[in-house]
């Protein structure tokens, strides 16, 4: 399978190759969720993963946040958010606060939250103050041209 998850030992800790980021991170329950939203991303619906950005900072009212995973356009606007949490953590209105705090700053049209168990997707509307959810995570060819 193309998108298997590269995993190793390192000075007594586990580790899993990021893709993305091209080095070594730590494996924790988190983190395999990341890294397999991120694969699905770019090997199921043809996301490049150039255009993808982890833990990228952002300053919201003062203070430096990370989100996990900011996806850009083709003319390298932010169109998603991803944000992973360990398959313990509940998608639930905390998270979609925490993703649309985000938003405050990033102002995109697509949110995408997962704790590898459950994935919601969210679109957000530019002309009314709520969040539509969709059935599946668009593809690439679907998000990737500006609007």
């Amino acid at each position: 399978m193309p998108h298997d998850i590269a995993i190793r030992e390192s000075s007594g800790r586990r580790e899993v190759l990021d893709i993305v980021r091209q080095r070594w991170v730590a494996l924790t329950p988190e983190e395999w969720v990341r890294q397999n939203v991120i694969r699905h991303l770019h090997f199921i619906l043809g996301y490049p993963i150039e255009v993808m950005q982890v833990e990228g900072a952002i300053s919201l009212n003062g203070l430096t946040r990370r989100c996990d995973v900011v996806v850009y356009d083709s003319g390298l606007r932010p169109v998603m958010i991803v944000e992973t949490k360990k398959p313990e953590v509940n998608i639930n209105q905390k998270v979609v606060d925490q993703a649309c705090r985000y938003n405050i700053v990033l102002q995109v049209p697509y949110l995408l939250l997962s704790n590898g168990r459950q994935t919601l997707v969210l679109k957000v509307s530019s002309k009314e103050p709520h969040l539509l959810q969709l059935a599946a995570i668009p593809r690439w060819d679907d998000i990737k041209e500006p609007c």
